[in-house]
């Protein structure tokens, strides 16, 4: 984490800048409407800032030192950067660039469908969508938030309730028919599928309803769109979310597996969540204010 002792001040940085991408002191003090004398003694005043000469200085002009060039690249795109956010800050303050990361499937499925919604809304703001699955690390991630689901513990993070899960073991018509499972007990004797971030869902699952049996061993899925698919195929019954299969459910693709079983709730729930330092972002309030909207709307259906 950088402290304002590294960061030297921006008019040396501008004249650097200009002088290496022109190669002239002559040519940056016209540019930056200063004199030569000006420009050459805010460049000196850099090189003592970082310790090391950025130039070479010869008789027929002059020249970027190796250490020179690197930092005249990093400086430009800086100086970019800082140019791009204060336009959009003042011709659009409440618009600007949001990076979410969300779960692929919660993505595909529930949120996307959403998004024109959102878009209609605040045409002002522009959402970059990552897809994660495993656990993020917002100190080694560059994103501004991200659609989770778990425990609200996430350690140095914010984070806002969306909706919890209803789960559901899923299967084909055929796969039931051919079963004829009538009991949660009559799971265990059957192919059930896995969810490999979700390893003892079906153990816990079991617990939940009361029965202590032998999970069998089954094929694994990294994600909850092919699990999905492998039950509608026939492979076996999945512990799905519901609100992921609801379409599949009423074009009688899925079926519960056993008839008038209570929904059980997971033990986690999905959350918005981000990093503390990004809590004021006003891209970021709007869109958590829009989601949450829709995650209570959906819940009360």
């Amino acid at each position: 984490m950088f402290t304002r002792r590294d960061v030297p001040p921006t008019p040396l940085l501008v004249a650097f800048e200009a002088v290496a991408r022109l190669l002239s002191f002559t040519a940056a003090a016209a540019e930056l409407h200063l004199t030569q004398s000006a420009v050459s003694r805010q460049v000196r005043a850099l090189e003592e800032f970082v310790g090391t000469e950025l130039f070479i200085r010869e008789r027929q002009g002059v020249k970027l030192s190796g250490v020179g060039q690197a930092y005249a690249q990093e400086v430009r795109e800086a100086l970019t950067r800082l140019g791009s956010a204060t336009l959009a800050c003042k011709t659009n303050p409440q618009g600007g660039v949001l990076n979410l990361a969300i779960l692929p499937t919660f993505g595909t499925r529930w949120l996307a469908p959403r998004l024109p919604d959102f878009f209609q809304k605040h045409p002002g703001i522009t959402l970059n969508l990552s897809t994660r699955l495993a656990k993020f690390d917002f100190q080694l991630d560059r994103q501004d938030a991200a659609i989770h689901f778990g425990q609200a513990d996430w350690s140095g993070a914010q984070s806002a309730f969306l909706m919890p899960e209803t789960i559901v073991p899923a299967c084909s018509p055929q796969f039931f028919a051919a079963h004829r499972m009538a009991q949660v007990s009559d799971l265990a004797h059957v192919p059930l599928l896995h969810l490999s971030s979700r390893a003892d869902a079906w153990q816990r699952w079991f617990t939940d309803e009361g029965h202590a049996v032998q999970v069998p061993l089954g094929v694994h899925f990294d994600q909850f769109a092919t699990l999905a698919q492998a039950a509608v195929a026939g492979i076996g019954v999945a512990l799905l979310p519901r609100f992921l299969i609801e379409r599949e459910l009423q074009q009688g693709e899925l079926v519960c597996a056993v008839p008038n079983l209570p929904a059980l709730q997971s033990v986690g729930a999905y959350y918005l969540v981000w990093p503390e330092r990004r809590a004021h972002f006003p891209p970021l309030q709007t869109f958590r204010n829009w989601l949450q909207q829709q995650a209570q709307q959906f819940t009360e259906v």
